[in-house]
């Protein structure tokens, strides 16, 4: 789920600067890039056949973090159970601080009510898929 209302350059909130930042109606048409970034490991995927350098750097990444204690913030999967309206015991990628005893806190993120709503649908389709597997 993109959070518009969250991205700024230099502090400055480009949704200040495009109110229609992400919707069918913004002329700058921000939609496609979070697309293009959604696509983009099958793109590597397409003309590699893998993507083993960007999932290695990603995992040296977290692991620097951690063992370094640098209490750097991550977007990693966890538990989102009550948070912004989620019921359901669902695991979602969320801003997180990691350092020596791994994750540390979940970043909180103001949503607008059409992001949470995005969050809420997104938890409650991992639910359904969830809820059905038998392990």
């Amino acid at each position: 789920v993109p959070v518009w209302s969250g991205v700024n350059v230099a502090g400055v909130s480009l949704q200040a600067l495009n109110p229609d930042l992400g919707t069918d109606k913004d002329k700058e048409d921000w939609k496609s890039v979070h697309k293009m970034v959604v696509d983009s490991a099958y793109e590597v995927i397409k003309l590699k056949g893998y993507t083993s350098w960007a999932i290695g750097m990603s995992v040296a990444d977290l692991c620097e973090s951690i063992l370094k204690n640098m209490h750097k913030c991550h977007p990693v999967s966890t538990l989102v159970k009550g948070m912004h309206g989620v019921n359901e015991e669902v695991f979602l990628s969320v801003p997180c601080i990691l350092g020596n005893n791994g994750l540390t806190e979940v970043v909180h993120m103001t949503l607008k009510p059409e992001e949470e709503k995005q969050l809420v649908k997104s938890a409650e389709t991992l639910w359904g898929v969830q809820k059905e597997l038998t392990l």
